[in-house]
């Protein structure tokens, strides 16, 4: 009988050893599984190179215990641990590598901005340049007092000093060419004929420069960026006994600075 039970006792601890056995073998089976995907991933090992490393300890080390009687437990608990760095070299490399995507991506856009900054500057510079073309075909002469731009008496009605709306295309593009060369100024000087008295004449002139830079301005020019000067009937541009010669006296000159801002000196 005691012999019996003696048998039944060797028999059930060998089960529950070999259970155990068997479970071990499993766990460390998976955590060999685990590092060797680890192990093999370039990301991983260039990212996260100590995780791998405790990884393959601990594997090593429940390798060893699995060859010990009793040592299953423990077996267990090292290959845990090794499927635990496993996983975190994985986990530290996914984040990594997103970061590195991130920063890419950002590089990539600030790459575009700029380049599309320069698109645009390169598109204002030409368009600049397109405007000076412009001015410069309008403008009558390059004057020892700067580029000068002649805005003629059909502007103006007779003796009035308020712009016609004729003026405005050519004013805008004034405008447009001092918005892209801010440092840019301009003198507007206004004449007449010799119809009148002098004091009527100087005044009329000046209103009509006046005229010129209120619109300047309305458009949003810094008015200190703008001279006005009146002259009346003095510097005639051709002889006033006919009405063509009175016609072109009367007349609004805007000179130009040069690209520092600097004016040629005044009459």
């Amino acid at each position: 009988m005691n012999l019996k039970l003696v048998t039944l006792g060797s028999v059930l601890l060998v089960g529950l050893y070999g259970c155990a056995g068997q479970r071990s073998e499993v766990a460390l089976q998976q955590a060999s599984v685990d590092f060797q995907k680890v192990k093999e991933d370039s990301n991983v090992l260039r990212i996260a190179p100590k995780d791998v490393i405790r990884a393959g300890e601990s594997l090593a080390r429940a390798d060893r215990l699995s060859t010990y009687w009793g040592s299953g437990a423990d077996v267990r608990q090292y290959a845990y641990l090794s499927q635990r760095y496993s996983e975190i070299a994985r986990q530290h490399t996914e984040k990594a590598l997103n970061e590195e995507r991130a920063a890419k991506l950002e590089l990539e856009r600030q790459r575009l901005q700029l380049a599309l900054r320069e698109a645009k500057l390169l598109s204002v510079q030409q368009q600049g340049k397109w405007l000076e073309e412009q001015i410069i075909s309008l403008a009558t002469t390059q004057t020892d007092r700067g580029l000068v731009m002649t805005l003629g008496d059909v502007l103006f009605d007779t003796g009035e000093a308020e712009l016609k709306s004729s003026a405005n295309r050519t004013v805008l593009k004034i405008v447009q060419f001092l918005q892209l060369n801010p440092k840019r100024v301009v003198r507007i000087e206004g004449y007449t004929d010799s119809t009148g008295g002098k004091q009527d004449n100087h005044q009329l002139s000046r209103d009509r420069a006046q005229a010129v830079a209120d619109m300047l301005i309305d458009l949003g020019i810094d008015e200190k960026r703008i001279q006005v000067e009146g002259y009346g009937d003095e510097y005639p541009v051709e002889a006033n006994a006919s009405e063509r010669g009175r016609a072109q006296n009367r007349r609004v000159e805007i000179v130009f600075s040069d690209e520092t801002g600097q004016l040629g000196a005044a009459r």
